[in-house]
């Protein structure tokens, strides 16, 4: 889910992207229970309530993954983390991106510093700022 591509970025707003991500994540919780995901993945449970209710939850990627995690449908939160980074780095590559020219792409919200932090997993990532980078990667991928 997470590593998965974006077929026709044109097509699909960042906030679509999140909010398939936040859609999947929700399907998980409703399947598996709040309280066995809660405590299985570490996520409070009133924040995984709050998204089964529709709420608008910020999670970092690393949480994301640790409630997939919980399914059996999804590797495990560790092998996911590894795909989704691998991923972002190999699309950044075939869209022939840096960080320098991803933070501008973004507006200049992030500095390249600090994206490529997020991207390697040594500074935390929500999954919106995720959706974000990953849609302009793919916007900017002419594969």
């Amino acid at each position: 889910m997470l590593a998965d591509e974006i077929q026709d970025a044109e097509a699909v707003t960042a906030e679509d992207v999140r909010a398939e991500y936040e859609a999947a994540l929700a399907r998980v919780v409703e399947a598996e229970g709040v309280d066995a995901v809660a405590e299985a993945s570490g996520v409070d449970a009133e924040r995984l309530a709050a998204l089964v209710d529709g709420e608008r939850v910020e999670f970092t990627v690393e949480e994301a993954a640790g409630v997939f995690a919980v399914s059996d449908d999804w590797p495990d939160a560790e092998g996911l983390l590894l795909e989704v980074r691998d991923n972002l780095m190999l699309q950044m590559s075939s869209a022939v991106l840096d960080v320098e020219a991803l933070a501008s792409g973004l507006g200049d919200e992030f500095d390249p510093k600090e994206i490529q932090q997020k991207i390697e997993g040594r500074q935390p990532m929500t999954l919106g700022e995720y959706a974000r980078i990953y849609h302009h990667v793919a916007s900017e991928n002419p594969y």
